[in-house]
């Protein structure tokens, strides 16, 4: 089996959000963020080699209010076409730039039926299951909206802590 060639790249949020907009299969880009970073894959040619944006996780503040004390962070999306290692990969570099900041800990969320590896692999461990809450408490709150995830529009998530 051939091995794909990955190196993290700084990315901006308007880049990021274009790639969760063609990719994530259910949730929307983010309205802001504290950083980005990319993952970007090789493929060499006849002209040499060509990198290719493969993913992006973008960290912003908690959405949960009570775990935003000024300090946390969150991966509050993390998109691939796949490429194996990439995610990884991503959720490593995003938890390292995190901790460089001075931000502790890091959060982010799965639906139950991911399996977390890519997480465990990159310092992350399940702090909550059942998180996230229910989706009628979600539409209690005037204006939210959500796309259908699964049997539930959202909650049943685990939290993972980094």
């Amino acid at each position: 089996m051939r091995k794909t060639l990955l190196r993290v790249v700084p990315c901006d949020l308007k880049t990021a959000n274009d790639f969760v907009r063609k990719l994530h299969r259910h949730s929307r880009p983010v309205v802001g963020h504290k950083f980005a970073v990319g993952v970007e894959a090789c493929t060499r040619t006849v002209e040499g080699e060509q990198w290719e944006l493969v993913g992006v996780a973008i960290v912003g503040r908690p959405v949960a209010p009570r775990l935003d004390n000024g300090k946390a962070a969150e991966v509050t999306r993390l998109c691939t076409d796949g490429t194996r290692n990439a995610c990884s990969m991503l959720y490593g570099a995003a938890r390292r730039a995190a901790r460089a900041l001075g931000h502790a800990p890091i959060y982010t969320y799965t639906l139950p039926d991911e399996g977390g590896a890519s997480l465990r692999a990159a310092g992350f461990r399940i702090d909550k299951e059942d998180a996230g809450g229910s989706a009628a408490m979600w539409h209690s709150r005037p204006g939210r909206t959500a796309e259908p995830v699964g049997d539930d529009l959202v909650g049943g998530k685990w939290r993972w802590v980094g």
